[in-house]
């Protein structure tokens, strides 16, 4: 069973590997698997988080020990297999 954690400060790899589809301040198209999100900051940090305009698929990605691992290369790598796996 996966323990929950809080982000890795300044992680980014939530923000980076998997796509969204729905609509985010900057990006009406939501974004592409691998792309950076225009509203992650240069020190990797959500610039919308905790705001009503973050997309809910955003919050409901928890960070838990098995997804991010020892470092975020790792959650980045992770994530992205995630990604392929589940694409259609």
């Amino acid at each position: 069973m996966s323990v929950p954690l809080a982000c890795r400060p300044g992680c980014g790899a939530r923000c980076i590997a998997p796509s969204i589809s729905s609509p985010i301040p900057g990006m009406p198209q939501g974004k592409p698997a691998g792309v950076r999100c225009v509203q992650l900051t240069d020190d990797n940090r959500c610039a919308i988080f905790g705001r009503p305009e973050r997309p809910k698929v955003c919050g409901g990605l928890k960070p838990d020990a098995s997804m991010c691992g020892p470092d975020d290369l790792y959650a980045l790598r992770w994530l992205r297999e995630l990604e392929q796996a589940t694409a259609p």
